[in-house]
């Protein structure tokens, strides 16, 4: 049996095996704002039936979906080294003059992450499987700063592999867009130097050239990885495109700077998910 969210299709949540099982868990220990002690369930043995999880978890959330992280998996699994999952719109929060206060779980995994966002214009045509990085890019319109919160109800989630992260929406919690880069097309983004502050102490530093294939690479793998899931993208949706400085760990209370290029800052503070 299949269900309907958002134009794809997903498994049923009604069904009882296991995979129907980790989705309520999951859903539900969010919707609580609790913590899990253990994994609720058999790990799925690969990423496809991660991602199953996942579908169905979605339907079963119902929420609206605003975009979607990457992350990278290393060493590579089952032939993928990048993985995703959802970004649901009221967990995607504009910066400001006063930084936002973004939720995570207090009882389980809390970080936060330098990324570039990428915005759909043009969503890729139904039934097209494989894309170029140039022809991802023709579908992207506008390139913006921002801060992804990887927060899950379960606190080893980051220590269990690719398929874990995968099953609990990718470990997203939320996204803080910062400012539009001018330019974007022009501009060589993967060179420009990227920090990540914790309290004003510098956490971690690097550029997006090494990670893999850039942000755009990123856009490619999601294009082809939904493709595959039978998923349709919409116009406006971001792609959070992987941390470029590493997966930071925050706890209640923090302060978060993204730094770009030197002079471009992305703030938010951390509170506990209610």
């Amino acid at each position: 049996m299949v269900v309907t969210h958002e134009g794809f299709r997903v498994a049923s949540t009604d069904v009882s095996d296991d995979t129907g099982l980790i989705a309520r868990a999951f859903v539900a220990a969010r919707r609580e704002a609790r913590g899990l002690g253990s994994y609720p369930g058999t790990i799925p043995p690969t990423l496809d039936a991660a991602y199953r999880v996942q579908d169905a978890a979605i339907a079963l959330d119902g929420s609206t979906i605003g975009g979607w992280k990457v992350g990278k998996i290393d060493p590579p699994v089952d032939g993928a080294n990048r993985l995703a999952g959802p970004i649901f719109t009221h967990l995607i929060t504009a910066d400001g003059d006063t930084p936002v206060a973004m939720p995570v779980f207090a009882e389980g995994f809390a970080a936060a992450e330098a990324e570039f966002l990428l915005r759909i214009g043009t969503p890729p045509p139904p039934g097209k499987t494989q894309f170029t990085t140039e022809e991802a890019i023709a579908h992207i319109d506008a390139v913006h700063l921002g801060i992804e919160i990887a927060s899950s109800p379960l606190g080893a989630i980051n220590d269990l592999g690719p398929a874990v992260t995968i099953s609990d929406f990718g470990n997203n919690c939320g996204l803080v867009v910062g400012a539009a880069i001018p330019d974007w097309r022009e501009t060589d983004i993967a060179a420009w130097p990227v920090a990540l502050l914790v309290n004003g102490q510098q956490v971690g530093a690097a550029r997006a050239a090494a990670m893999l294939d850039g942000p755009f690479g990123a856009a490619r793998f999601l294009f082809e990885s939904l493709a595959g899931r039978g998923i349709a993208l919409t116009r406006g949706q971001w792609i959070s495109s992987g941390a470029v400085t590493g997966v930071h760990a925050v706890t209640i209370g923090d302060t978060v700077e993204a730094h770009f290029n030197d002079n471009h800052v992305v703030r938010c503070t951390i509170r506990a998910a209610s």
